[in-house]
C-alpha cells in the first residue's frame, strides 16, 4: 500500500537517474542528510532540489516535507528505498531525505528529473502581479518658508532701495 506522504508515483528509471545524481552531488555540490536537515534547507529556502524515501515507518516522520516543498515551490521526488537513498548519498546507513543546496555537476541531471516528475522545469515560478498603469510622478512643490517679521520688513526695504 502506498504511503500517506508519497504524492506521486516515481519510475525505476526516475530513481536510478535521482541515485545517479545525488552521487555527482556528493562529489560536487551540497547536500544535507536526514529529515531533519532537509526539513531546515526547505524551510529557510536553500533547498533546490528534495529527495524522500518511500519506505519509512512511521510515516510522521516525513510526511510534512511534501508540504513544505511545495509551500516554499521547492522541486522534489521519492526513491523507493531509504537503504539505497544512504548508499547514494555516502553513507552506511539509511536515509529518509536528502536536501541539495548545491548542485554541483548534476545540475543537468537533476533538471532533467524534475522535468520529469513534475512535468515544468527546475525554474521556481513566481506568481505574476498584475500591473497597475503607472501614474506619473508629479514633481513635489518648492516649499518657502515664511520670513520672519524682522527679515520681511529688511527684504522689503531692499527692494524699495533696489527700484530707486
Amino acid at each position: 500500500m502506498a504511503k500517506s506522504y508519497v504524492k506521486f508515483e516515481v519510475s525505476k528509471e526516475v530513481a536510478d537517474k535521482t541515485y545517479e545524481a545525488l552521487q555527482m552531488v556528493k562529489q560536487s555540490g551540497k547536500l544535507k542528510k536526514g529529515v531533519n536537515e532537509a526539513t531546515k534547507s526547505a524551510e529557510r529556502g536553500l533547498a533546490s532540489f528534495v529527495v524522500m524515501a518511500e519506505d519509512v515507518e512511521p510515516e510522521e516522520v516525513i510526511m510534512h516535507l511534501p508540504m513544505v516543498c511545495e509551500q516554499k515551490k521547492i522541486p522534489y521526488s521519492y526513491v523507493p528505498s531509504k537503504l539505497e537513498l544512504g548508499k547514494a548519498i555516502g553513507l552506511g546507513v539509511q536515509c529518509a531525505a536528502v536536501a541539495i543546496e548545491g548542485q554541483g555537476n548534476a545540475a543537468g541531471a537533476i533538471k532533467d528529473i524534475v522535468a520529469r516528475t513534475t512535468g515544468t522545469s527546475q525554474k521556481k515560478e513566481q506568481p505574476q502581479k498584475e500591473q497597475a498603469p503607472k501614474q506619473e510622478k508629479k514633481p513635489k512643490p518648492e516649499h518657502k518658508e515664511e520670513p520672519k517679521p524682522a527679515e520681511k520688513a529688511k527684504a522689503e526695504e531692499a527692494k524699495e532701495a533696489a527700484e530707486q
